[in-house]
């Protein structure tokens, strides 16, 4: 892919100023997820199979595909002998059994977050609760998680609405669990209603919404009321991404999710004086200056980066891997 060219007298092009977030991209969880995929490779040689995509983000999905990643809807497609690898959102019990019982060799790559969620859905099953759980339908890590406990034992909760509308059998036995890549807004409404109707609730003992969503959001709301636009770099299917952009808009920019740098229509930018600039948590780096260096090929660009925490984070990898 040709960006433009940056070349043009500055003379001619208009000051643009460009607050970028700071944290942006890759969060631990997904670092580890290539990682594992990439490490794989190296111990058992291509071809290596990836169930759904690792992450969600067709630039990284297509850079492993190049190094010999086969990625497949279902375990039932690999190869006898293959190894697979299970993707950072979580699968249900089902799918590693399935693989077990094939005998394949398999790599877990969800994220340690969304495991500590499925322990969390267990125990509190494991106590006689229901849980009502917060996230969005048809989501792989929803899908996941529901896979962690006996069929009835949750049920999803969308919206507030949802909350609200939600009848049980029992109130003074529930739980409620959330998605890790939810609004920290939205989701603190979510649960001030169900406390409110059901206050024998049990939450999780510490917060599900994962630290790098929380970071990111925070960075977000901390320039956007600075911006007239706000480019986010991620896929339209990152749950992260989506909450990023809707944070954006709520406080007050135009906002845009962009897979890449060519995805900028750049009439957005007519009587634009500054843009705020992030990436989910899915998405390289890479995207970012692509897009820094599309905007300095229009515009007398000025990049203020805005800093509101630092990451250190950082998760083991499989012990299969540890030696690779």
């Amino acid at each position: 892919m040709t960006l433009p060219d940056p070349d043009a007298p500055a003379a001619a092009r208009r000051r643009l100023d460009v607050l970028v977030a700071a944290p942006r991209g890759f969060c631990a969880g997904v670092e580890r997820a290539i990682h594992i995929v990439e490490l794989a490779l190296q111990k058992h040689g291509a071809p290596v199979y990836v169930r759904h995509e690792i992450v969600h983000n067709r630039f990284v999905v297509d850079s492993l595909k190049a190094q010999g990643a086969v990625f497949v809807k279902e375990v039932d497609e690999v190869p006898d002998g293959a190894t697979v690898i299970f993707s950072a959102h979580g699968v249900p019990k089902s799918v590693p059994a399935n693989a077990q019982a094939r005998g394949l060799d398999y790599l877990d790559a969800t994220c340690p977050l969304v495991s500590k969620v499925h322990r969390q859905a267990e125990r509190m099953v494991e106590q006689g609760r229901h849980i009502l759980f917060i996230g969005h339908s048809g989501h792989p890590e929803v899908i996941g998680t529901f896979g962690q406990v006996p069929e009835g034992s949750m049920t999803l909760i969308e919206t507030v609405e949802d909350a609200e509308a939600v009848t049980v059998a029992d109130p003074s036995h529930l739980g409620f669990l959330t998605q890790t890549t939810l609004s920290v807004d939205d989701t603190a409404e979510i649960v001030a209603t169900l406390q409110r109707r059901f206050p024998a609730i049990q939450g999780p003992k510490g917060e599900d919404i994962c630290y790098a969503t929380s970071n990111r959001q925070a960075a977000v709301k901390a320039i956007a009321s600075r911006c007239d636009l706000m480019l986010v770099i991620g896929a339209e299917n990152s749950s992260n991404s989506q909450r990023l952009r809707e944070v954006a808009a709520r406080e007050g920019a135009q906002a845009h999710l962009i897979q890449r740098w060519d995805r900028i229509d750049w009439s957005w930018l007519d009587g634009v004086q500054t843009v705020g600039l992030t990436a989910g948590a899915s998405a390289p780096e890479l995207l970012v200056q692509e897009v820094l260096d599309a905007l300095r090929a229009r515009f007398d660009v000025a990049v203020e980066e805005v800093t509101t925490a630092v990451e250190q984070v950082t998760f083991k990898l499989p012990r299969a891997l540890a030696t690779v």
